[in-house]
C-alpha cells in the first residue's frame, strides 16, 4: 500500500462505478477504489491532459455509455 489515503465523497453515475468494479475483478484489483487510483495514477503519469480535459465526452448524450465486454 503505497502512500497514505484518505476517503472521499463524489457523485458518478452508475454505469461508471460499474466500469470499476468490472475493471477491479478482471485485473483481480482489491475493489473499486483501487481500480479508480489506477485511472488516476495512469492521468496524472501517461494521460494527455488536454486530449482529456479539453475534449467534450458525453457518453450519456450519445446513448454510448460504458457497457461490459462479454
Amino acid at each position: 500500500m503505497a502512500g497514505d489515503k484518505i476517503s472521499v465523497t463524489f457523485e458518478i453515475q452508475k454505469d461508471a462505478e460499474d466500469m470499476l468494479v468490472y475493471a477491479a475483478e478482471k485485473y483481480d484489483l482489491k475493489d473499486k477504489s483501487k481500480a479508480l487510483r489506477c485511472v488516476l495514477d495512469y492521468v496524472a503519469s501517461d494521460g494527455d491532459w488536454d486530449e482529456l480535459f479539453k475534449k467534450v465526452r458525453c457518453v450519456r448524450c450519445g446513448g454510448d455509455a460504458w457497457t461490459k465486454d462479454d
